[in-house]
């Protein structure tokens, strides 16, 4: 039996090796392959990087946290997988306006490279993905697609908006990016409870 796969894609500052990627890598040790690689700056290249490794790799479920989630929204509708989205930012223009200028990563990245600038051509772009990222929504992944909202976000707040697709919303009492303590107990048995409704672990 191919052993279940989990595709972690990690938020706007973060990489692969971030504490939510870590946590979900132990919590399933010898439950299933937990792939979490960094993700591209620009969403384009992102989706179809996403997109490659998802038709490669097969992943059974994509785990996401906010910008991570917004891609994961995307490619998770289009291609049927199941997801779960923690803190999705859906407005991700927003987000990236406030902050213009040269940033570092908050965890390091495979290839060494810490250093990235927001921007106004990088938010055109996300501006163009944003405004199609419900294109390829559709009924019948209104109950395989859950979101995680933190009660003390005060990033991304779009539970409003994400139940107008999907049904199943649940809450932890953290902020935007979870603790190691809070992806234990809050990501994980979602996760989890995800996978074993597909017979999967």
């Amino acid at each position: 039996m191919r052993t279940a796969q989990i595709l972690f894609l990690h938020g706007f500052f973060a990489s692969g090796s971030c504490i939510l990627a870590q946590v979900l890598k132990q919590a399933f040790t010898g439950k299933a392959e937990v792939l979490t690689p960094d993700l591209p700056l620009h969403p384009r290249e992102a989706l179809a990087f996403i997109t490659s490794l998802c038709e490669r790799e097969r992943p059974n479920i994509l785990v996401g946290n906010s910008n991570g989630s917004f891609l994961a929204q995307i490619v998770a509708s289009r291609l049927g997988i199941p997801a779960l989205l923690g803190n999705p930012h859906f407005e991700m223009t927003r987000f990236l306006s406030e902050r213009i200028g040269a940033h570092e990563y908050k965890s390091p990245r495979a290839d060494g490279r810490q250093h990235f600038v927001i921007d106004q051509p990088l938010i055109d772009e996300f501006a163009e993905v944003q405004a199609h990222q419900w294109d390829d929504c559709r009924s019948e992944m209104s109950d395989r697609i859950w979101g995680l909202f933190g009660d003390n976000d005060h990033l991304a707040r779009f539970e409003p908006l994400f139940l107008r697709h999907y049904t199943h919303a649940y809450h932890f009492p953290g902020a935007h990016t979870p603790t190691a303590d809070e992806a234990r107990k809050y990501y994980v048995p979602l996760v989890g409870e995800i996978m074993r409704s597909k017979e999967l672990i």
